[in-house]
């Protein structure tokens, strides 16, 4: 059966080591095809979207293996420009290939990209952008096909602060004729983990970690072995479980300073938060504090895909809080659901959720309809009464690698069936 069991109602006490980043590994293996050589990314997490990702690879002509934790991409060769079917339009991320595939071989035919059920997530501004570079761009009703003869270097500036799009100028860029500046760049660490993987492979960029990015373009990539970060979304995720049973973990590995504002809403709650080389020791009590007011915000303010698992701790937190959701539409799908275990939670529009704490959650089905909300059930399953079911586990397994096994780690009794 598709679903996850959970037997909640308790404080967890345990540690548990973080995996590689989803949102850093995926550009990653973009990146890879701008390279005539063999890369090897370390730290790679066994998840979905990364299968999907080295199927899409495969399908183009790069040989990509894993051993562990380990992945090999050999992309010496190219043989295919088309991108179609399920490993397209059911990934968001795989737009990321649009730029690499333009930098190096000039043309790519994709189906629209897929994925979640959170928000639009247009793909105008990743083509407006590549236009500006001299790519054009057919548009049909289920794909489109972009042509470039030469890429060339200019000056973008992004209307609104998209990763995406960040992601595919800066992989087109560095195979463009003469200069590109991109300003308003999308600041996220993932962000910064492509521009240093590039950097290390023969790119010059300039401006790492900042709103401006300055790419020379042409110079020549060479293969080189890479360590993915750890997750810091995945990371955060644990850290409100805790938040919302109460209890003492560590979290090994955990990316510290890519986590600031999540530590500092986890002390707002009552955490007592320790730090050290080896990762994040966090001390909770389930009678947790509510939070006045929280808005999500791009890199570094609060994130997005942490919105509902907060907000899940947040269903039995002495007080009111309040929740903005800025960047996506529909990152509010998870309230019914947790409605449906006895949270009291009211919408304002399609931005804004006050929540109400309750005495206690109570355990029953539930469905995941997208990742960061499903991985937001399991959190909750942990603190409700009685036994939670988590149907379709599929979203979540995109992004955990074992989230069955981690919770384990932490005390949960959780499993499979």
């Amino acid at each position: 059966m598709d679903a996850i069991h959970i037997r909640g109602g308790k404080a967890l006490f345990g540690e548990t080591r973080i995996q590689g980043s989803k949102n850093a590994v995926l550009p990653l293996m973009a990146a890879a095809l701008l390279i005539e050589d063999v890369c090897m990314i370390e730290n790679c997490p066994c998840i979905s979207d990364v299968y999907h990702m080295q199927q899409l690879l495969n399908g183009i002509g790069c040989k990509v293996k894993c051993t562990g934790h380990v992945m090999t991409i050999d992309a010496r060769n190219i043989e295919e420009d088309i991108m179609a079917g399920e490993n397209v339009t059911g990934m968001r991320s795989s737009i990321m290939l649009l730029g690499a595939m333009l930098g190096r071989v000039g043309t790519i035919t994709m189906d629209y990209p897929g994925g979640c059920v959170i928000g639009e997530r247009p793909i105008d501004l990743h083509l407006n952008a590549l236009r500006k570079m001299g790519v054009s761009i057919l548009e049909k009703e289920s794909c489109f096909t972009a042509k470039v003869r030469t890429l060339e270097g200019t000056v973008i500036r992004l209307p609104i602060s998209s990763v995406g799009a960040t992601e595919n100028i800066v992989l087109a860029a560095v195979m463009a004729k003469g200069v590109t500046v991109l300003q308003n760049a999308a600041k996220e660490p993932e962000i910064v983990t492509l521009c240093e993987f590039l950097r290390e492979a023969g790119a010059v960029i300039e401006g790492i970690g900042g709103s401006s990015l300055i790419i020379q373009g042409g110079h020549a990539l060479h293969g080189i072995r890479f360590r993915v970060p750890s997750d810091r979304i995945v990371a955060g995720t644990y850290l409100m479980s805790v938040m919302g049973t109460g209890g003492h973990i560590f979290l090994e590995d955990a990316p510290i300073a890519q986590m600031r504002s999540m530590l500092k809403v986890a002390e707002e709650m009552g955490a007592e938060i320790d730090i050290s080389r080896e990762g994040i020791s966090v001390i909770a009590d389930a009678d947790k504090r509510a939070l006045s007011y929280l808005k999500t915000e791009v890199y570094p303010g609060f994130p997005t895909d942490m919105q509902s698992p907060l907000m899940a701790a947040l269903s039995t937190a002495r007080g009111v809080s309040v929740i903005e959701e800025t960047i996506f539409e529909n990152r509010f799908r998870i309230v019914d659901q947790l409605k449906k275990m006895g949270a009291c939670i009211e919408l304002q529009g399609n931005r804004q959720a006050v929540i109400v704490g309750v005495d206690s959650l109570l355990g029953c089905e539930v469905a995941a309809e997208e990742l960061r909300g499903g991985a937001a059930l399991v959190i909750a399953g942990c603190m409700a009464l009685g036994e939670t079911v988590v149907t379709n586990r599929h979203f979540i397994e995109r992004g955990y690698e074992d989230i069955c096994r981690d919770y384990q780690n932490l005390g949960a009794d959780i499993y499979i069936g």
